[in-house]
């Protein structure tokens, strides 16, 4: 379905007024009764020229490390007398310094509809199911404890013994 000019207008209307991109998919839904995609409203903002107005890139100091900045495995970390720490890398999160012991499994057989798929144990104990889409996009699934929300540095570990498992 095509939106009128009024309603394209007032689409953005909103993107300049600072929502995001799944706030003005419901808008569209609710105001106008038309369902569409995420991409589809993506495409759209982008083809009435409107700029979201995201959240700013990260300072340096807050992006993500280079996973070459971490030990290929626990091992080589072992191997130096100084040990991660004095190395100037950063807590090896399979020691358990980065927000406790946090172990991530891959399937065997991955699961319908998942690019990766596997488990994860945060250090609270909670476990969930994670699963890696063909878009790259990451979820957790399944989580044994209904609404848990893990904590940052769970999160952190979690993603960094991930690319670890995963060879990067």
């Amino acid at each position: 379905m095509e939106l009128t000019q009024e309603q394209k207008a007032a689409v953005a209307a909103w993107v300049e007024e600072g929502a995001r991109l799944a706030e003005v998919q419901r808008r569209i839904h609710d105001e106008f009764g038309i369902q569409l995609t995420y991409m589809e409203v993506r495409l759209l903002v982008l083809d009435i020229g409107a700029t979201p107005k995201d959240k700013p890139e990260p300072a340096e100091k807050d992006a993500a490390p280079q996973a070459s900045e971490y030990p290929e495995s626990p091992e080589d970390s072992e191997s130096s007398s100084e040990g991660p720490a004095s190395a100037g890398l950063p807590p090896d999160p399979a020691d358990g310094l980065l927000g406790g012991k946090v172990s991530v499994d891959l399937d065997k057989v991955v699961r319908a509809g998942a690019a990766m798929s596997g488990s994860v144990t945060f250090s609270d104990g909670v476990t969930g199911s994670w699963m890696l889409d063909a878009y790259g996009r990451l979820a957790l699934t399944k989580v044994s404890k209904p609404g848990y929300q893990p904590k940052r540095e769970d999160l952190e570990a979690f993603q960094i013994e991930l690319q670890r498992k995963l060879g990067y």
